[in-house]
């Protein structure tokens, strides 16, 4: 029974009527009252229904721009790596050298630096110049004074101390004043046995960097002076059987590319630098490639992966992402041609190299076999990737690549793009329908139900001056 029947059929009862009888066929509680704030919010989420649905689609939007960033990272990544073994300082280019008396002449090399024997004699090892001063009790005891200290530097004028002036009492204040002249020097304070000493060095080794320390004056109180503890000479080699002299005992323009470490001198005794492909950091990179690879893929074939319960990847129906997979399939079946002047190639494909397609599209690297072929056929496999002229393999899978990364017209931001006008257009729909639809409902749902618990409010009122007259009336009849 309705309400209003209810309250009919007691307003008709010809029985005393209570009060909170009428109120609950009234309103359908003992006490008056409407929650006018879950009203509304009760109706607003109905009204919503539109709205939902766009927040639904501007959801899968966000996942796919979410895997389609993943992807574009992960193919970067493998961009990355093409660019790298194609690159003529890359890894393909790195040499090592392997020096047959390291206690003579070390040595390492430069990207692209010629291979070969080559042969190194050292002579003599650069010096580097120093004097000392006499001994005196410490660091912090005073210098005799009106002595004049002179230190000629290697280039420039000399600069001159007078000990009991101008702050210069210790050896501590002469080792401030000198290091802080700018004189291509090093002053340092040596204390043993003997008491404390003042060691100058040069700053620079060879001939070039010689330099002289002297007191004179007589000072008062005793006496200090300098001794030299060294002259500075260039390092004396012969590289190939042709003589090089040498400021320092690290050598550079010798070997082009190379860099020689002198460690000690052996006149006479030659030692064998063997210049060679750096075959490890070939191997890394290679590796590299295949595991960014493989990533790729993977993250590719698990958009189109059927799933109990969930389907597909939210990219399944991408385009470019499915030509992307066909990309990479057909990119690592590229066959090198032999290079000019050449009839043949050793490593014409990836197989050759040791590395494999399995069934799900990922590869497997046969380190072995990758060994064997960067220590005996290195030429070969880096042809492969890089052919004659910068135009093997890996330049191939670098412009298919390209064609998905770049970032003015590659098709992941191309789709990126597309995705982001489309969330962006939602969102729109959804801040108008906000605006025009939701804003002046509520509004108009509060007023109303308002209104109606202002009479819910007021029925008690008129329900008691009811329940009065009833009750006049019962008591007339009786």
């Amino acid at each position: 029974m309705s309400s209003l029947s209810a309250l009919n059929s007691l307003l008709g009862s010809s029985s005393a009527t209570d009060l909170s009888e009428i109120l609950e066929a009234a309103t359908g509680a003992s006490t008056p009252g409407i929650d006018v704030t879950s009203a509304v919010n009760a109706s607003i989420t109905a009204a919503e229904a539109p709205e939902n649905n766009w927040e639904s689609q501007q959801t899968v939007l966000q996942n796919q721009t979410s895997a389609l960033t993943s992807l574009q990272t992960d193919a970067t990544n493998l961009d990355n790596d093409m660019q790298s073994l194609n690159s003529l300082t890359g890894p393909l280019a790195a040499a090592s050298v392997t020096s047959s008396n390291s206690s003579i002449v070390t040595a390492s090399a430069a990207s692209g630096s010629a291979v070969g024997n080559n042969v190194v004699v050292v002579n003599s090892l650069a010096t580097t110049a120093s004097w000392s001063s006499t001994a005196v009790s410490s660091a912090t005891t005073d210098l005799p004074t009106g002595e004049t200290i002179t230190i000629t530097p290697p280039t420039g004028s000399a600069a001159t101390y007078t000990t009991g002036s101008n702050g210069i009492n210790t050896l501590t204040d002469l080792e401030n004043a000198i290091n802080t002249g700018g004189l291509g020097v090093t002053a340092s304070i040596i204390t043993d046995a003997s008491g404390s000493r003042l060691a100058i060095t040069s700053d620079n080794s060879g001939s070039a960097g010689n330099f002289t320390a002297a007191a004179t004056g007589g000072g008062t109180g005793g006496t200090f002076g300098f001794v030299a503890g060294g002259t500075g000479a260039n390092a004396s080699l012969t590289v190939n059987g042709i003589s090089v002299s040498s400021a320092s005992n690290t050598v550079t323009g010798a070997l082009p590319g190379v860099t020689l470490n002198l460690q000690s001198a052996s006149p006479g005794t030659e030692v064998s630098l063997d210049v060679a492909p750096n075959t490890s950091e070939a191997s890394n990179a290679i590796n590299q490639f295949v595991s960014d690879y493989n990533t790729l893929i993977s993250a590719v074939n698990t958009q189109f992966a059927y799933t109990s319960g969930s389907g597909q990847g939210v990219l399944a129906g991408d385009p470019s992402v499915e030509n992307l997979q066909n990309t990479l399939l057909q990119a690592v079946a590229y066959t090198a041609s032999p290079t000019s002047g050449a009839s043949t190639t050793t490593m014409p494909n990836l197989s050759s190299l040791g590395i494999t397609v399995n069934t799900d599209g990922t590869m497997s690297v046969d380190s072995t076999t990758l060994t064997s072929a960067l220590q005996n056929n290195f030429s070969d496999v880096q042809n492969f990737f890089q052919g004659s002229a910068l135009n093997g393999f890996a330049n191939s899978m670098d412009q298919q690549l390209t064609n998905f990364t770049s970032p003015s017209d590659g098709a992941f931001t191309v789709d990126l793009q597309s995705i982001s006008t489309e969330n962006t257009s939602l969102q729109t729909d959804i801040t108008n329908f906000q605006t025009n639809v939701i804003a002046p409902l509520k509004t108009q749902l509060t007023a109303e139900y308002s209104s109606a618990e202002i009479a819910l409010q007021q029925l008690p009122a008129e329900l008691k001056d009811v329940d009065a007259e009833l009750g006049e009336n019962n008591s007339s009849s009786s």
